[in-house]
């Protein structure tokens, strides 16, 4: 007897479960950055390619989950994207093949995603930080700028790549 009710109380909350359960990334917000989901080509300014870059949605749409895979040198990279709840932004957390990282945090306005890191202090002591922007384009590429910014006011290319997706 005891089996049996433990059955039917774990077959109804199991029902009780799936019925309840709901999509907790499935806001606007969450969906911000879909137009970066996909298997890309990136070539640079001149035409060259620069790597290979896949972007999925993992942990129910709740992240996204880039590798980037270089064109040439073996250099590798892998970040989680996701929107915030409580900081009511996206963040991105970026770790490369040498040990390098950034932390990005940033919102999407109009057709652009723009990241940026916090302020840091390069080693001639002056203040810089990270921006990077993904910008989705009318044919369905997306422009990855990212930019350097020394003492609010110079500014250097790191990257500049075109993602174009990969045909099937």
């Amino acid at each position: 007897m005891k089996h049996t009710l433990l059955l039917i109380t774990l077959v109804f909350s199991s029902l009780s479960f799936a019925q309840n359960t709901n999509c907790n990334c499935c806001t606007e917000h969450h969906k911000a950055f879909d137009f970066w989901v996909g298997e890309w080509t990136v070539t640079n300014p001149d035409g060259t390619t620069a790597g290979e870059n896949s972007i999925q949605k993992i942990q129910d749409g709740c992240i996204l989950l880039e590798k980037w895979t270089s064109a040439k040198g073996g250099y590798t990279g892998t970040s989680q994207n996701f929107y915030n709840l409580k900081t009511k932004q996206w963040e991105q957390l970026w770790i490369d093949n040498r040990g390098a990282h950034l932390k990005l945090k940033g919102n999407r306005r109009g057709n652009q995603m723009i990241m940026r890191t916090d302020d840091e202090t390069n080693t001639d002591g002056k203040s810089f930080y990270h921006r990077i922007t993904w910008t989705s384009n009318t044919d369905g590429s997306v422009r990855q700028l990212w930019e350097t910014i020394t003492e609010g006011k110079d500014t250097t290319i790191a990257f500049d790549g075109l993602y174009k997706k990969k045909s099937n």
